[in-house]
């Protein structure tokens, strides 16, 4: 802080120089024979300590009543949130665990009880089909025998036939050949030998 007094400004000399400019030198605070800063001179130091003093007390006020506390809150709402959003997000991640667990179990179970469903399909069919097939088996089985013995009524009319035609045959034959009729005991003996 620079302090003048009347008679430093009646002590500053006009000096002209080389151009016809004059300019005031300062000659009776030191200048440049005191060789020193003005900030060193000792006679002020006492008024600049008391500002210096009053600076830091007006600025220590401000920040600790002022700027600190708002700082903090700033700060503590901050944690808050940070906090909240984090047990926020734990509650979520251990939800979504829970469900995917769920989720995973409803699976396995639709998993096995479709496993359990196509065995029961799968067998009920098989019984079905062997049923079916030996229902069929069956019936055809009961065609066969009874074709079968239709063939063998048949078989056995013929066969009883076939001795009274292979005579009458026999008969016919003989006469033809020898012109003489023969009697039915003789070509039914005759057949019966040859059979």
């Amino acid at each position: 802080m620079l302090n003048f007094t009347q008679t430093d400004i009646m002590a500053a000399q006009e000096t002209t120089d080389a151009h016809g400019g004059t300019y005031a030198t300062t000659e009776a605070h030191g200048g440049a024979e005191a060789g020193g800063l003005p900030q060193f001179d000792t006679s002020v130091w006492g008024g600049q300590i008391v500002y210096l003093l009053f600076l830091f007390f007006v600025l220590y006020l401000l920040i600790a009543k002022v700027f600190a506390p708002r700082l903090r809150r700033v700060m503590d709402e901050r944690v808050d949130t940070i906090s909240t959003a984090v047990a926020t997000a734990r509650s979520v991640q251990a939800e979504a665990s829970d469900q995917a667990a769920a989720a995973k179990a409803e699976v396995e179970q639709a998993r096995t009880q479709s496993r359990r469903l196509a065995a029961e399909a799968k067998a009920r069919v098989t019984a079905e089909a062997e049923a079916r097939r030996a229902a069929d088996e069956a019936e055809v089985n009961a065609r066969i025998e009874a074709a079968e013995a239709q063939i063998a009524g048949t078989r056995d009319a013929a066969m009883t036939n076939v001795g009274t035609i292979a005579a009458d045959t026999a008969a016919a034959i003989v006469e033809r050949l020898t012109g003489k009729a023969t009697t039915a005991a003789e070509t039914t003996a005759a057949v019966k030998g040859a059979v």
